[in-house]
């Protein structure tokens, strides 16, 4: 049994008074390894018995130490706290004993996210100072992580210690860190020509708070005066531009942090905000922008069992640009207000644009339209550049833009020409970056302008061609549009604005975004082969957009509807969607709290959509959560509608009566009459929960045939896999019916009820029009088919004319049918074993 605490004292003094400095030495190894290197009260006053003894003692029980632990390898728990005790007892001792292997130990401490023991890392560390020599620099890095992570210990000593490691600057191990202490190393020593650079560096670490204060930004500017703006741009761009990278120098973790490869260095994250709020203070350039953009985008990527990867640094990013000046800056922060879907973040992005949209006296919608850069084009989708004797064009087709080449001899090469990588570096590289910028931000607007929808827009008839139909990039999505002019509807062909009767719109004075609801069938139905007529793919559903009626039941429930109740989704999916759709909404943990409904708000109606929804455990309350104890997935229930500004409802995270939390003496509000809602509202709130479920339901998963976890989903993975259609579905449906005889294997395909069926070599199949599974006839045989990453697209190889992108469902379905057409050309072994 283990000693307590004062019988060891006692011993000690014994030991001693005796001389007994060997035995002395073997108590102290004892204590130290018993109790893992961590002292008390009174394990501080077993040392305190040791540091009195004179020099010559001490020494003597160093050489005892050294001597009890030689047959231990340096890993071993005894080497290792005979390590520590020596670092303690004998910084004051000559001859530096085992100091080769305390800096090989100190190495291996540098390889942990956080020390385990900081007793015997400062032990090593004070060791080192006494004998004149600084810690290893990844050494000092993870003592920097430890006091930042483990802040619950409040250790003085740890504080007082790191506090005096100035060095290296930043916490190595990190891509963009050795790039910044490379850098630095070669501007010189702070002290000599790199001192300006050492000093902003240093300064950048100090940005603590959640946007620069005036204090913090006057030092800044002070720092960049003496500095050629372009040079520290350049520097600042190529150093922030590696932040996010794979780490150089990977971490132990040891239970610490819950993926730190993962995540930024906790110490460096400070220097990445301040040089972030730093790049914005120079002149403005797109190149700041973009790289502020990415910052933003890299620092919300998410990480299993933890989310967003740093927040604060993706703030700081969105602060910077709302700082900053020049249309670029206004630019990414509109491209980010519809990509950002984490909620503080995005708060902050709204508030930059409201910020920048006062300040130009106009509407938060007029900055975002006008602040859509053009790209270089110089007509809509389209533009020419000479490079000496060669020829760049650039076009954009559907959501994507290309580069193509002319040589000097006007022949199309698919590369650039070599002239033009030798002689124009500059401008190649502004035409590939400027490729890449076309396809985010052409992403960012088609779900900005899908969303106009409910946003009851109306623009004047020359502001509308001005920043949408003639704009070099918003064009290319407006001209795949159907608009209103002065209430007749038009969509752009042939060079000109036609009615359905291909009649020309010359002018107009008020214009708005097309939407089915309010139209005959017929109506809609002659636009849609309007745009098959002219070839037209729309960047979203617009023509072919689902319209959701009240059904009778909905009428008889009155105040809520249950269409799209009892369905299990995946949660993070799930959530994910909703943001993007602008809804609020959040991840459920299972803990005992309560969370409201996912919740949209409609501030142009003075109404608040919410669908209630509840996390589903396992059958012990640690089944099917992630590490971070989310669950994985969710059931849900009602969808109703409240005023704006009612009180919200709640339930618990695992299910429960939800409940109007009533405060300051509030009456609580009832749900409105679904037959009061507006039309439009009703069918849009109805089809982004038909997406939600269309895409994030388990019924989707082509490997849950056995209904998931110990089979708890299998009947309802066999309802909806192959059960009856939504209207998402229905209108796939109408549209696969369309399609099948322009296909190259339309003659072994069939549309019939829920189903397309497909004769293939081998068997008959029919694959479901709701979540594409795939069954072979006659037997019902479930077919395991997982489609591939890249079946996210809207359109697949040999399916010719598509009239709209974005459905993935679709592609996947179309893709699976020209597979099994061709069964006897299958070589998948995970497939043919099916076959």
């Amino acid at each position: 049994m283990t000693r307590h605490y004062p019988e060891r004292v006692r011993n000690v003094e014994r030991l001693a008074a005796d001389g007994d400095m060997p035995g002395l030495a073997e108590e102290l190894l004892k204590t130290a390894i018993t109790n893992g290197n961590q002292w008390s009260h009174d394990g501080e006053k077993v040392l305190g018995v040791v540091h009195a003894l004179p020099p010559e003692e001490r020494r003597r029980i160093a050489d005892s130490l050294i001597e009890l632990s030689n047959p231990y390898h340096l890993e071993s728990p005894t080497r290792i706290n005979a390590l520590t005790l020596l670092g303690i007892i004998g910084k004051d001792l000559p001859g530096d004993p085992l100091a080769e292997e305390r800096a090989r130990r100190l190495e291996e401490l540098g390889s942990e996210h956080c020390v385990r023991s900081t007793r015997e890392a400062l032990a090593l560390v004070e060791a080192e100072a006494a004998a004149g020599r600084t810690p290893p620099p990844l050494a000092v890095a993870a003592l920097r992580r430890t006091l930042l992570v483990q802040y619950w210990q409040d250790d003085p000593r740890l504080k007082k210690v790191v506090t005096a490691l100035t060095e290296p600057l930043l916490n190595p191990g990190e891509v963009w860190s050795d790039r910044v202490l490379a850098d630095l190393a070669g501007l010189g020593a702070a002290d000599g020509p790199g001192g300006t650079w050492h000093a902003l560096v240093r300064h950048a670490l100090t940005a603590k708070t959640g946007k620069p204060t005036p204090k913090w930004e006057q030092t800044a500017r002070a720092l960049l005066a003496p500095l050629d703006a372009d040079e520290v741009r350049n520097t600042l761009v190529a150093w922030l531009g590696l932040v996010g990278s794979p780490r150089a120098q990977p971490l132990l973790t040891y239970g610490y942090g819950i993926a730190p490869n993962d995540e930024y260095d906790p110490f460096n994250a400070d220097a990445i905000r301040g040089l972030a709020w730093t790049l914005a203070l120079l002149p403005p350039h797109p190149e700041s922008a973009r790289t502020l953009g990415s910052l933003v985008e890299t620092s919300l990527r998410k990480i299993q069992g933890l989310g967003p990867r740093n927040p604060k640094v993706a703030n700081a990013g969105v602060v910077a640009l709302a700082r900053a000046e020049g249309e670029a800056s206004l630019a990414e922060l509109s491209r980010l207000a519809s990509r950002v879907t984490y909620k503080t973040t995005l708060k902050i992005v709204n508030a930059g644009l409201e910020s920048r949209a006062e300040a130009l006296g106009l509407s938060r919608d007029e900055v975002e339209e006008l602040a859509v850069p053009a790209y270089g084009l110089t007509e809509v989708g389209h533009c020419v550049r000479r490079l000496g004797d060669c020829e760049a064009e650039l076009t954009i087709t559907g959501t994507k833009a290309a580069l193509r080449w002319r040589n000097g001899a006007g022949k199309q090469v698919k590369s650039p020409p070599a002239p033009v990588k030798r002689d124009h570096a500059d401008d190649l590289k502004e035409l590939k970056t400027a490729v890449k910028d076309i396809d985010k931000m052409l992403s960012a607007q088609a779900e900005r302008l899908d969303r106009q929808f409910l946003a009851r827009r109306e623009w004047t008839y020359d502001a509308w061609r001005e920043r949408l139909l003639d704009h070099p990039l918003v064009g290319t999505l407006a001209r795949r549009l159907l608009w209103t002019v002065d209430g007749t509807p038009c969509g752009y062909a042939d060079g000109e604005l036609r009615t359905l009767t291909d009649e020309p719109v010359k002018d107009g004075t008020t214009v708005g975004l097309w939407h089915p609801v309010g139209h005959e069938a017929a109506e809609i139905v002659a636009w849609r082969g309007w745009l098959e007529r002219h070839g037209i793919t729309q960047p979203f559903k617009q023509a072919h957009r689902e319209v959701y009626l009240l059904t009778d039941a909905e009428r008889a429930t009155g105040t809520y509807s249950n269409r799209f109740a009892a369905h299990v989704l995946r949660q993070h999916q799930f959530n994910s969607l909703a943001a993007v759709r602008g809804w609020r909404n959040k991840l459920r943990l299972c803990v005992d709290d309560e969370y409201p409904p996912a919740v949209r708000e409609l501030p142009r109606w003075g109404l608040r959509a919410e669908y209630w929804i509840e996390g589903i455990g396992g059958d012990a309350w640690t089944e099917d959560l992630t590490d971070a104890g989310s669950y994985l997935r969710v059931r849900t229930d009602q969808i109703r509608f409240y005023p704006i500004d009612a009180p919200e409802n709640s339930a618990h995270a695992g299910g429960g009566e939800y409940r109007m939390w009533l405060a300051d003496g509030r009456e609580p509000v009832d749900p409105l009459p679904l037959e009061e809602i507006p039309e439009l509202v009703v069918s849009e709130v109805l089809r982004d929960v038909d997406l939600f479920v269309g895409v994030a339901s388990v019924g989707n998963d082509p490997t849950w045939q056995d209904g998931g976890p110990a089979g708890r989903f299998r009947e309802y993975w066999t309802s909806y896999g192959f059960g009856e259609l939504g209207p998402s579905a229905e209108t796939r449906r109408d549209l696969i019916a369309r399609l099948v005889p322009r296909l190259a294997i339309g003659d072994r395909c069939s549309v019939e009820g829920r189903f397309l069926h497909v004769r293939g070599e081998r068997h008959t199949y029919k694959i479901h029009l709701g979540s594409g599974n795939v069954l072979r006839t006659p037997s019902e045989q479930y077919v395991c088919i997982v489609p591939s990453a890249s079946g996210a697209g809207a359109s697949v190889s040999g399916t010719g004319y598509l009239p709209f992108e974005g459905d993935r469902t679709l592609a996947v379905i179309l893709s699976k049918a020209m597979m099994l057409a061709r069964d006897d050309k299958i070589t998948d072994p995970t497939i043919l074993s099916q076959l």
